[in-house]
This record gives C-alpha cells, structure tokens and sequence, in this order.
C-alpha cells in the first residue's frame, strides 16, 4: 500500500488543474504551466479544491507509480506557486562564473572556459563570481542543470576546490605525510 500515494494534494489559491482521459495533466499558476503525461493506470480526481491521485490495480508497477504518480503532480503545484530553487557555490583561487547570453560561462582553471547553455524556463544568476542561484518552475529541470553544472569540477577532498551545492559538507583527505 502506497503511504504517498494515498495523500491528498490541497490546490492553493489561483492553481488550476486540468486532467484528460488520455492522462495529460496540465497545473497553471502564477509563475506559469507545467504539464506531464500520467501513466494509464493511474487517475486523477479534483473536488473542491483537493486532488486525489488513485490506481485501478494492485500489481507491483502500477503500486509503485502510485507514489511517484502522486509525488510528480504535487511538485508541480508547488513549482506554479513558489518555483524551485538551487544555489551553487565555486571555490578555488581563481575559479569563477558569469551569464553570458543563453550560456553560463565557468572559468574553473582548465585551458579553456566552459560554455553551458542555459535551458528554457530557467534563470541562472551568479553573485559575487563564485554564487550561481538556478531557478525555475520545474524542479526536475533545476536539480538536473544544477548535477550537470557541478559535474564538470566536482569538489575534491584534499584541497576542497570545485563547485558544490550551498551548504554541502565536503569531507576533507589528509595530504601525504613525510616520515
């Protein structure tokens, strides 16, 4: 039995959502439209002001959708309402960001600068050189361009340089000791 799944989603004020029979699901708020394809198994009722995502069986797969079903649709209530956001932070002597077009430009000491084009439906910012803030309404979108950002210096555990997400703790190597 799927504990997620079973939870009701509560529309806030100016939120609307739309199902059709084929499983399109369409959610429209104030920061924009988001829409997703439901598996077939799965249905989506609204009434009142109150989502309910159900299942018509009870196999391993369509159980397993339920969740993720339930999860997916109530990302993107919250995406129309209040967006989604990650901040990324650079460290390194002479490690630096900058918008540049549709492309963010990475200086992170190779021979050359890194151009990383800047999908639809987000906003990059970069504060201070070394601060990038990504965001957007779709959260997948985020978190994926964030990975793809940090995956080109992830942070090294002797010295501590590259780029991680805000916050994250890098667990530090001590260096070679001479005996």
């Amino acid at each position: 039995m799927s504990r997620i799944g079973l939870k009701n989603i509560t529309l806030p004020e100016k939120v609307t959502i739309k199902a059709a029979s084929c499983g399109a699901v369409t959610v429209e708020g104030p920061k924009g439209k988001l829409e997703w394809t439901m598996p077939s198994s799965i249905t989506l009722e609204e009434e009142g002001g109150v989502v309910t995502v159900k299942r018509d069986s009870e196999h391993r797969k369509v159980r397993a959708l339920h969740g993720t079903a339930r999860s997916l649709i109530s990302n993107m209530i919250d995406g129309v309402t209040s967006g989604f956001v990650k901040q990324l932070e650079i460290q390194g002597v002479g490690f630096r960001a900058a918008v540049k077009g549709k492309a963010l430009d990475l200086n992170l000491g190779k021979s050359h600068p890194i151009l990383h084009p800047i999908p639809e439906g987000l906003t990059v910012t970069v504060d201070k050189n070394t601060e990038i803030k990504v965001e957007g309404i779709d959260k997948q979108l985020v978190g994926q361009f964030a990975a793809e950002v940090r995956r080109y210096y992830p942070p090294e555990p002797f010295k501590g340089k590259g780029i991680r997400y805000a916050g994250e703790r890098v667990r530090r190597k001590a260096g070679k000791s001479v005996k």
